[in-house]
């Protein structure tokens, strides 16, 4: 017994050894050793083997090629506004062909929403041996049942061990670097630590994804002073940010080992967590803000203006409570590569526990993010408008699709206002095609 139990911790002892030496020790001086590099190829390869398995296959079982669909979208939608709509169908200032229109967009919604499919997993071309898509590929070979069986023993038996080792080292030590910093007093001394632990802990988190990022534009990174806004699509946003720069955070409290991190963070660094009462209070919220971007010595804050994920297909509206703040904003467009594994985390469907588990267990994490040109409010420009000029950069940047939509509407059900805000635009165009139907008739 004694000596299976030295053997353990011999065994331990390597493990995590081997672990300091060609992770965390690279982590400390933010090199690569170029083994992600020749991970991902090896999975390009491997999946582009199996897609030409999964063609020949089809070809002998169905005699035709394989017709990958780019998307689960059902519907072929005409993206003009009402009045271009209606005005094709009509001929006087009201007739019964008007309710066509609003039929057929009911049905549509009916159909295929645009709004619920932005809360669930992107569909894939195709299949990376580890989440099916839309086709249903039925058994194809032995040789490519026996590699996806060989991918699931590398992802469970491999890969999540270090992903949660490395997560364990990132998190212990950013809870332990920021709290023996945080008892030091405030001065350059105390941000350069604080600034060398959050990029540090980070980049061992995101090794712990097996994380490959791609940073496009640094000369726009965001300054000291700015507030920095970005899309969201998963809670690792953060740190895939963080390992590139650090960031004053703004969020709500949270209990648990999240609150004990909050904690811990806020000693070394200026972040701003609100309580769950105070985030109802938007002016309070305001207040506080453009205090910390008053004082040019703090870090950029980090907000994610739709506050909720999306898919990593989608852009949807920005809370204008950001841009009311002042100060420069600081674009930055997040788009994750899924076909090495899905970020998005759908929070009405699956916990944070479950999440991070699909996440480890996943082939990795490749991301793309685009700093661009920062940003101020223009002279008469009102918050909303300048959200929504922020909103059409970020999307056109990533290749995303811009959506007018609440991101609320994942939990809510739509606001009475957008309702009568259609009512409102329908009446005006009945009221102004009545007024010149009148008009003409009294001329003659």
């Amino acid at each position: 017994m004694e000596k299976l139990l030295t053997l353990a911790f011999h065994l331990l002892g390597a493990w995590f050894a081997l672990v300091f030496l060609l992770i965390v020790l690279p982590s400390l001086f933010g090199i690569s050793l170029g083994i992600s590099e020749l991970y991902l190829k090896a999975l390009v390869k491997t999946w582009e083997w199996a897609t030409l398995r999964i063609e020949k296959g089809i070809r002998r079982q169905q005699r035709e090629a394989v017709k990958p669909s780019p998307s689960n979208v059902i519907i072929q939608r005409d993206h003009t506004t009402m009045e271009e709509a209606i005005a094709g169908l009509r001929r006087g200032d009201f007739e019964v062909s008007d309710i066509f229109y609003f039929c057929k967009k009911g049905f549509e919604a009916i159909v295929e929403d645009e709004v619920t499919q932005r809360f669930s997993s992107e569909e894939l071309v195709s299949w990376n041996l580890l989440t099916r898509t839309n086709v249903n590929f039925q058994y194809i070979s032995l040789r490519l049942t026996v590699v996806w069986v060989i991918g699931v023993f590398v992802r469970y038996c491999l890969l999540l061990p270090l992903r949660v080792t490395l997560a364990t080292i990132g998190t212990v030590c950013m809870i332990t670097g920021t709290t023996l910093v945080g008892q030091l007093p405030n001065g350059s001394t105390k941000d350069w630590l604080s600034d060398l632990v959050h990029l540090t802990c980070s980049r061992i988190l995101v090794r712990a994804l097996s994380g490959t990022i791609y940073y496009h534009n640094k000369e726009n990174k965001p300054q000291k002073g700015g507030i920095c806004v970005a899309n969201h699509t998963s809670p690792i946003d953060v740190i895939i940010l963080t390992n590139d720069g650090c960031y004053a955070m703004v969020g709500q409290s949270h209990g648990g080992l999240m609150g004990v991190i909050q904690r811990a963070t806020v000693k070394a660094c200026p972040h701003v967590w609100f309580e769950r009462s105070e985030m109802k209070d938007r002016h309070l919220v305001t207040r506080r803000l453009r205090e910390h971007v008053a004082n040019k010595d703090k870090l950029p804050i980090l907000i994610f203006p739709e506050g909720t994920c999306i898919n990593n297909t989608s852009v949807m509206m920005f809370k204008k409570g950001s841009f009311e703040i002042g100060g420069t904003i600081y674009p930055v467009a997040i788009k994750y590569d899924p076909q090495f594994g899905d970020a998005f985390w759908n929070s009405s469907k699956y916990g944070i526990v479950s999440y991070l588990l699909r996440i480890m267990t996943s082939w990795a994490i490749v991301c793309h993010v685009w700093y661009l040109p920062p940003m101020t409010r223009e002279e008469g420009e009102d918050a909303v408008h300048f959200a929504n000029r922020v909103k059409s950069a970020i999307a056109l940047q990533g290749g995303l699709t811009e959506l007018p939509w609440d991101g609320g509407l994942k939990r809510a059900k739509v606001k009475e206002t957008f309702k009568e805000e259609e009512q409102k635009n329908y009446s005006k165009m009945i009221i102004g095609n009545g007024a010149t139907s009148s008009g003409t008739t009294d001329s003659d």
